[in-house]
This record gives C-alpha cells, sequence and structure tokens, in this order.
C-alpha cells in the first residue's frame, strides 16, 4: 500500500466508525428533530404572546369627534393612509364620535375611560384640528394629523380620488438591496448552521477518552488521521443533517404566502444562483471543518463531560464573534474590516459567504479555500501533536525544526 493510500484509508475508517456511531443511534432522531421541538417551543410562546397582544389590540381605539359629514372625507383618508402600515404595525380602529358640548372635558374623559384604551382622540374640525393623547399615544397622535390633513384636501376637492392601481414588475437582475439581504442571510445561514452543528464536535473525545479507546486508536493509527477522520465523521452527520432539512423545507416554500414568495425572490446573489448554492455548501464545509479543528482541539483538553460542558460558552463567544465580525464586513466591502474578516481563518467563510452574493468575482473565491483550507491542515496537526504531548504523554519532546536539523 502507497504511503499516501493507508493513512487516506485510515482516516476514512475513523470517519465511518465515527458517523455510524453517531447516526445508528435513537438519541440521533432527538437531534435530527430538534429544530421542530425549538420551533415548536417558540410558537407556543408567540401564540401565547399574540393572544395577549391581540386582547389588548382589539381594544385600543383612536377617536375622531366630528360631524357626520365629514366621516366620507376621513374614512377615506384613513383608508389611504392606513395602507401604508403593514399588518403587524397597523394603527387602531379610528372611531367616529359626534362632537361635544364641551369637547376638550370629553376628550380627557374619554382618554381615561376604562371600558376601551383610547390613545389619541381628535376634535374640533378638519381645518383646525386638536389632537389630546395620553402616554404612549404621540405615534397615534401623528397619525390622527395626516388623517385629518389628509381628510381636508378631500373636502376641499369634493371628491375622494381613487386609489392607484399597483402593477408588480419581475426584473431579471439582481437589485442592490437584494444583495446585501442576501450576503446578510448567507453569514447568517452559515453561522446558525455552525453554531448548531461544529459544537457536537467538543465532546467526541472525552468518551473515548475515559474507557481508554483512545490509546488504542493512537497505537494503531496516527493521531492526526484519528484528527481528521473524526472531523469528517461528523461533518457528514452535519450534511446528513442539512440535507433533510433542505428537502424538507424546499417543499414548505411552496405552501408560502404570495408575498412572502416575492419577497424571497428579490434574495438574489450577485454571483447567480448555482454558483452561489455550491459556494455556500463549499464555505459552509470549509467553515464546519476549521470550526471543528479547533473545537477538536481543544475538547480533546477536557477528561470529562462537565470539562466539555464549561467549554460551550467560550466556544458559542467564539461563533457569535466570527458572525459579528463577518456582518460588519459585509456591511462595509472595501473597508479594512472586511480585509481582515476574509484574512482572518475563523471568519473567512462566513465573510466570503457573504462576498459571493455581493460581487461578482471568483478569482478571490479560490485562494479563499485554499487559504482556509491550510488553516485546516494547521489546526489538526497542532491539536494531535498537544493531545501527544499533552495527554498521552508521548512524542518528541524537541520541536520538529531542530530534529530536522539534527538529522541533517
Amino acid at each position: 500500500m502507497s504511503p499516501l493510500r493507508r493513512p487516506i484509508r485510515q482516516t476514512l475508517t475513523i470517519a465511518r466508525r465515527d458517523f455510524k456511531a453517531t447516526v445508528f443511534t435513537p438519541i440521533f432522531l432527538l437531534f435530527l428533530f430538534a429544530p421542530v421541538l425549538m420551533a415548536s417551543f417558540g410558537a407556543i410562546g408567540g401564540m401565547g404572546a399574540a393572544s395577549v397582544s391581540q386582547g389588548s389590540t382589539d381594544k385600543v381605539r383612536l377617536v375622531a369627534m366630528l360631524p357626520i359629514a365629514t366621516a366620507p372625507a376621513l374614512h377615506g383618508a384613513d383608508a389611504q393612509l392606513r395602507g401604508l402600515f403593514g399588518t403587524d404595525a397597523s394603527p387602531p380602529v379610528l372611531a367616529l364620535r359626534p362632537p361635544a358640548a364641551d369637547p376638550q372635558r370629553a376628550a380627557r374623559a374619554a382618554l381615561t375611560a376604562r371600558d376601551a384604551d383610547v390613545t389619541a382622540i381628535l376634535y374640533g374640525s378638519l381645518d383646525r384640528p386638536v389632537i389630546a393623547y395620553g402616554a404612549g399615544g404621540r405615534q397615534d397622535a401623528r397619525y390622527l394629523a395626516a388623517v385629518a390633513r389628509q381628510a381636508a384636501l378631500f373636502e376641499r376637492a369634493g371628491s375622494i380620488p381613487p386609489a392607484a392601481r399597483l402593477e408588480r414588475v419581475v426584473t431579471d437582475a439582481p437589485s442592490r438591496s437584494g444583495r446585501d439581504a442576501a450576503a446578510f442571510f448567507a453569514v447568517f445561514g452559515i453561522f446558525f448552521l455552525t453554531l448548531f452543528l461544529s459544537g457536537q464536535v467538543v465532546g467526541t473525545m472525552a468518551e473515548e477518552r475515559n474507557n481508554k479507546v483512545i490509546e488504542i486508536l493512537a497505537a494503531a493509527v496516527p493521531l492526526e488521521s484519528v484528527f481528521l477522520g473524526k472531523l469528517l465523521g461528523m461533518y457528514g452527520v452535519a450534511v446528513l443533517f442539512v440535507t433533510f432539512w433542505a428537502v424538507v423545507l424546499s417543499q414548505v416554500e411552496m405552501l408560502l404566502p404570495g408575498d412572502m414568495g416575492g419577497a424571497l425572490e428579490q434574495l438574489r446573489p450577485a454571483i447567480g444562483v448555482v454558483p452561489f448554492a455550491l459556494l455556500f455548501a463549499t464555505y459552509f464545509t470549509t467553515a464546519f471543518l476549521l470550526l471543528g479543528s479547533v473545537f477538536l482541539g481543544v475538547g480533546a483538553q477536557a477528561s470529562t463531560m462537565r470539562e466539555v460542558q464549561m467549554l460551550s460558552l467560550p466556544i458559542t463567544i467564539v461563533q457569535v464573534a466570527m458572525f459579528g465580525l463577518a456582518s460588519s464586513a459585509v456591511s462595509h466591502p472595501g473597508s479594512w474590516l472586511a480585509t481582515a474578516a476574509t484574512i482572518f481563518p475563523l471568519s473567512s467563510p462566513f465573510a466570503m459567504a457573504g462576498r459571493a452574493a455581493a460581487d461578482t468575482a471568483l478569482w478571490p473565491h479560490a485562494a479563499a479555500l485554499a487559504w482556509q483550507l491550510l488553516w485546516v491542515a494547521i489546526f489538526i496537526t497542532v491539536g494531535a501533536r498537544l493531545f501527544r504531548r499533552g495527554v498521552l504523554q508521548s512524542g518528541n519532546a524537541k520541536p520538529a525544526w531542530r530534529r530536522l536539523l539534527a538529522r541533517r
């Protein structure tokens, strides 16, 4: 067997062993459906908060104490201006009441009433409106002022102009905002996947250190092959996880509302959908291998699961820091921050994935991938040597360069 083929076969054997030991267990099903559990808890909490918010929103009112003759102009202005807001940010319902003998006193009484939550009241006339509002009702008062101004214009014109017809135009070229949004979601997508998946690499050595299996592996296989094999085995688990949920989400996309589907169509990367998908998968691979190799080397120093759990917080902090650095780089292309995020190995996959969505150049990706794979090899080599000397208490104490000089 050739000198190169033997370590490759040993590495793949370790990877296959770890992959089967992880996937062919009942616990893997819980891990595979963990997003469903997380989404279920989030949906339950969101439904509870939405029901409470909906119950309080139904009682909120805007009141206009004006003559009945102003109702057509007032409701027409309210309908036109309300269309500028989304469903969640829509102002409260506008109710029209007849004017009182003392409108100022009636407005104060309505603002302090207990049966309905009135945030702002319009009285006087459309030409000279007066708006009273309570605590937290300043924004609603401004909306009422805009409605009164628009209604006064309608009364002077003598009619309410028809609403404009909206026509949606589909363009092939990606817009600047669409490229920026795609770049951010690319960074966030890799961050979320690596945060959820690469942290599993930390505890792969702890159990085998306790039952002494790692000593048997180290005696039969070079530690570099053990580290790389374990990293590739966990990467196979990550690929299985991502593939499963990619297929599920591709079917769910057909059930999205038309507006949401149209909004997703605007997230077009500048480099093209197919090249971007390939680069995204490649940068996810390098990000997983980079962070996984660092976490594997650090986690190999832990001897108990308690120490592994203590390492979870610094690992999460590192991942969040890389996400923040890459997000800032995407927001400021061409700056020194973007250059630093591209060169620093742990943040390079995040930043380059965002660059693939915002820039059409291809040659920087070839250089970045070579640079990242080089650091994967460095991290695996350093982690294996630290494990050999610090945990197994073996290996030559002299540095490699001194051993090379001694041989010469």
